[in-house]
């Protein structure tokens, strides 16, 4: 609690990495309900505009070296859940 949480995420891709290559990351809170869109990822990083992380999550990655992770500042313990990264890099998924 209170301190910057680095969320690691690594993928490979068998295809050159490109400006089509897509992050994305969701968020499903431990009590369940609904996915929630927190992060996208489309050459230049897109931090999610409301819900609980607006204003608090930082791109952390680097694509070219296979690397989607992003930060959390200031976290709570109400943050816990499930946090899924999905990548993208057509036509491979």
């Amino acid at each position: 609690v209170g301190e910057e949480v680095l969320l690691r995420c690594s993928f490979k891709s068998s295809s050159p990495i490109t400006e089509s290559l897509l992050v994305d990351w969701t968020y499903r809170p431990l009590t369940g309900g609904q996915m929630e869109p927190i992060f996208h990822y489309q050459s230049i990083p897109h931090p999610a505009t409301s819900g609980r992380f607006k204003d608090r999550i930082s791109w952390a990655g680097n694509v070219a070296n296979g690397d989607a992770s992003i930060t959390i500042q200031s976290p709570v313990l109400s943050d816990n859940g499930t946090f899924i990264c999905s990548v993208k890099n057509p036509p491979d998924v």
